[in-house]
């Protein structure tokens, strides 16, 4: 008999888009139409993307298949970070976030090939963690000039709390208010062969 596989729901506080190419700070909107290349009018959204530093296998440029068209952060987390750094709070938009979701428990540990599924039929897939750096730090300390070190000290006050880099499965609308279903992979565990086998 087949296990069940987890699944439970959250819900989206914001939908977020940058449509600067100088900047990556989001802007709030109450809806946003997803393709296959991601939010539509967004600055990460794209069927490729050149490759960079998170990339070293490939060198530097190369077009490769865009996994980081989706940035989603939590809530609790933001909190959590915001309390580590001595501030009031810290925004999904200072991080260049798409969605803030609420009620997914340590949303940044969910695996790659998790499943988020929303009502309007969009379906993202995560790819992985997105990994803290200080670039958002500074916009935080831009925010807080009388707390000192802010951009240095985000790095590690974010790490495991910064949020996911997803892509898109299926295509649709996204809204403020909307509930989403997130469904885990089945787990796996891979064991290299024995040697001689």
């Amino acid at each position: 008999m087949a296990r069940k596989t987890p699944q439970w729901e959250g819900r989206i506080v914001r939908v977020l888009v940058c449509t600067e190419r100088k900047s990556f700070v989001t802007k709030e909107l109450p809806e946003a139409r997803v393709s296959f290349e991601g939010l539509e009018g967004d600055r990460h959204a794209g069927l490729t993307r050149a490759a960079d530093v998170r990339t070293p296998w490939f060198p530097k440029g190369t077009p490769i298949r865009n996994t980081r068209q989706f940035s989603l952060v939590s809530t609790e987390e933001l909190a959590q970070v915001a309390e580590t750094l001595g501030i009031p709070r810290v925004l999904a938009s200072w991080l260049g976030a798409n969605l803030e979701v609420v009620g997914v428990p340590r949303l940044t540990h969910l695996p790659p090939g998790t499943r988020l599924f929303f009502p309007e039929d969009t379906t993202l897939v995560v790819e992985g963690e997105n990994e803290p750096c200080i670039g958002p730090g500074r916009v935080i300390e831009a925010h807080h000039p009388d707390v000192q070190k802010l951009a240095s000290r985000f790095v590690k006050a974010a790490w495991q709390r910064r949020g996911l880099v997803a892509w898109v499965e299926r295509p649709g609308i996204i809204r403020a208010g909307d509930t989403v279903k997130v469904v885990l992979p089945r787990p796996v565990t891979y064991v290299l062969p024995s040697s001689g086998v």
